[in-house]
């Protein structure tokens, strides 16, 4: 089969059949470096677990968008609780993982 005949086939532009012709070894990807280490982030919610984004975002150098995305993205959702407590271990419910109901 020619190069127009499969550009045809698959309705693409015989260039790029071309250009995958002649580009046999795969582009290596590669991993981003992040702004944010999840494994601090986790202890700095653990450490602090009333602070605000804006505050947490203070601390590692991002803006609150950055933290509320990073948050978000490991599943956990803050609630408040307005009752006064001794604080303990864990993190007290007020970080907790997304459930599905």
């Amino acid at each position: 089969m020619s190069i127009r005949e499969t550009a045809k086939q698959f309705r693409i532009g015989s260039a790029s059949v071309s250009r995958w012709i002649n580009q046999i070894q795969p582009k290596a990807s590669t991993t981003r470096q992040r702004k944010i280490d999840k494994y601090e982030l986790i202890k700095d919610v653990e450490q602090y677990p009333d602070a605000y984004q804006k505050e947490r975002a203070e601390r590692f150098g991002v803006c609150q968008k950055a933290i509320w995305q990073a948050l978000k993205k490991m599943g956990l959702t803050y609630k408040k609780l307005y009752v006064i407590r001794k604080p303990t271990k864990t993190l007290d419910k007020r970080f907790n993982k997304k459930t599905t109901v």
